[in-house]
């Protein structure tokens, strides 16, 4: 790329932002962030139901806020930790609540695809995209008091690696140093070309937390955001009450309630009779349901949130390409959709489906049972029993995947043997820690704002969450390439390659994305949305 391409790419990003900058800012003070009537920006697959978009949903927004009173929140499962380097950024891992303690950077802006300041007054690259600064708002503090400065940036970033966090490991690799030359400035120095660095800002190592927090005995969660914590019944509900100090304005709701109803048919019930102002609901059914009834809501759809990781590590069946490939070839994502979802969400076995902006032409292995027999026949001619060890979740849906995943694999030649853990915790345990599975359940969960992070984390051989997948110096180097690539069109190039190179090595067996749905009832206004299936209560108020 010559001087005055990477000048005009860096002008394009710099250009994207300021003006999502602008049109966030119009929305939220407009109480129109809700909007939910533009055209979706793909058209729907052929007979998928619901037209699936991502962003806002039902009804438009509007009216003047109101002020006071209290917002009951179903989330999806209690977080483990109201600690950003404990727990993962995201909304059924408890993201929405922990940016309401810490707000974050940046954001992810779903209508101008692209990411927006937040804490943050602006974030400019240099020319190759290998220094950022990015610069604070004036005035903004901690609800202890101190100011959230440069320092305190650079001591929270630091401390979310030595934890470590969970996106650590990208981190420590991405980033070569942070400097702090004034209080309001945080450079970031890369050890590379990062187009998308403002994605990372976005999530755990974007939200900061105060200088105090370890300072006690245990971790006192202690942010920048638009609430403080109030208390915490464990299993119950987590309450929390207005910062006042809040660096946008005292927030309109004078209380954030989040209660844990741990089933998706309580909530969706508590919704409709509102027990609850707001729920994160992820069943394809129930999803469905609610966009079918035009319920608002912030939509966000994750590729790969249906897939199986296939063990390759030395010894296992997955060491042998042909036994993945066979996988591939046997298994039919529709039937998968079919029998665990009642066809309701979206099936395919291409990492990216056409709602999607990051969609290419490369497709997914083709459902093939006769190659897939052909290729088995030729693994077991070299001494492979047929054998796998199939682990998932004993939940319903978890169940019809697995007894799908058994009968298909069976009907080419394969023997299963399902091992379908009680709990998650169980089945995290066998698989990341233990590494006791053939093949397993389990979610790649890429956002559509930017799915470079989890892509890394889950395939690049450097990573210590492939779970032994196979990995391989191509795949490696592909996700070296979309890391640098400057804009858009060169995104889609390497990832329609990537998508040539998964379906060559076959580290993963994909059924499909997951739509995740934050459904409020009528009456709830000014929920802003981010990535992740996150949300920031910052500007909520309710009638």
């Amino acid at each position: 790329m010559t001087a005055t391409q990477r000048a005009s790419a860096r002008q394009r990003i710099r250009a994207r932002f300021l003006v999502a900058t602008a049109t966030a800012a119009a929305l939220t003070l407009g109480g129109a962030c809700s909007s939910g009537g533009d055209e979706p920006a793909d058209p729907a697959p052929a007979g998928a139901g619901p037209s699936y978009q991502e962003g806002f949903v039902g009804p438009a927004d509007g009216g003047d806020p109101v002020d006071g009173g209290e917002l009951t929140f179903a989330a999806y499962a209690e977080p483990a930790s109201l600690d950003p380097a404990v727990t993962v950024a995201g909304g059924p891992a408890g993201g929405s609540l922990l940016i309401a303690l810490y707000d974050v950077l940046v954001r992810y802006d779903a209508e101008s695809e692209t990411f927006v300041p937040q804490l943050a007054e602006s974030l400019e690259p240099d020319e190759d995209f290998t220094t950022w600064t990015l610069t604070l708002r004036d005035g903004a503090t901690f609800s202890d008091g101190s100011p959230l400065d440069s320092a305190a940036v650079k001591a929270s970033q630091e401390r979310y690696v030595a934890k470590p966090g969970p996106e650590s490991a990208l981190w420590s690799t991405a980033v070569a140093a942070i400097r702090a030359p004034d209080p309001r400035t945080v450079v970031y120095e890369l050890a590379g070309p990062w187009s998308l660095f403002p994605s990372i800002l976005s999530t755990g190592p974007g939200m900061i937390v105060a200088p105090s927090v370890d300072e006690g005995s245990a971790f006192t969660p202690i942010g920048a955001g638009a609430f403080v914590l109030d208390h915490w019944a464990p299993q119950e509900e987590l309450v929390y009450r207005a910062n006042e100090d809040y660096w946008d304005g005292p927030p309109h709701l004078d209380q954030l309630r989040a209660v844990f109803l741990n089933d998706q048919e309580a909530s969706v019930d508590s919704l409709a009779s509102a027990s609850v102002d707001m729920a994160l609901i992820r069943d394809p059914d129930k999803v469905d349901a609610l966009l079918d009834d035009e319920t608002g809501g912030y939509l966000n759809l994750l590729a790969g949130g249906n897939v199986a990781l296939i063990n390759a590590e030395e010894g296992r069946p997955g060491a042998d390409p042909r036994v993945r490939q066979a996988m591939a070839l046997a298994i039919d994502p529709a039937a998968i959709n079919e029998r665990a979802f009642q066809g309701h969400g979206l099936a395919g076995s291409t990492l990216f489906l056409d709602y999607s902006r990051w969609h290419t032409t490369t497709t997914g292995p083709d459902h093939d049972p006769d190659r897939a027999e052909a290729l088995l026949e030729e693994a077991k001619a070299d001494g492979y029993d047929g054998t796998v060890h199939y682990v998932d979740g004993s939940d319903p849906a978890s169940r019809a995947v697995a007894l799908t995943v058994k009968a298909s694999l069976e009907a080419v030649g394969f023997t299963v043997d399902l091992d379908l853990k009680r709990s998650v915790a169980d089945q995290i345990t066998a698989v990341a820690v233990n590494r006791d599975y053939d093949v397993t359940g389990w979610g790649l969960n890429l956002r559509e704002g930017d799915p470079f992070s989890p892509l890394y984390a889950a395939l690049d051989s450097s990573s210590s969450s492939t779970f032994g997948m196979a990995t391989s110096p191509e795949l490696d180097g592909l996700l070296s390439e979309l890391m640098a690539a400057p804009d858009a069109d060169a995104q889609l190039d390497v990832m329609d390659r990537i998508q040539q190179q998964l379906d060559t090595q076959v580290p993963i067996l994909t059924w499909g994305p997951i739509a995740e749905l934050n459904a409020w009832r009528p009456g709830v206004h000014g929920v802003v949305g981010t990535i992740s299936s996150m949300v920031l209560f910052s500007k909520a108020w309710v009638e």
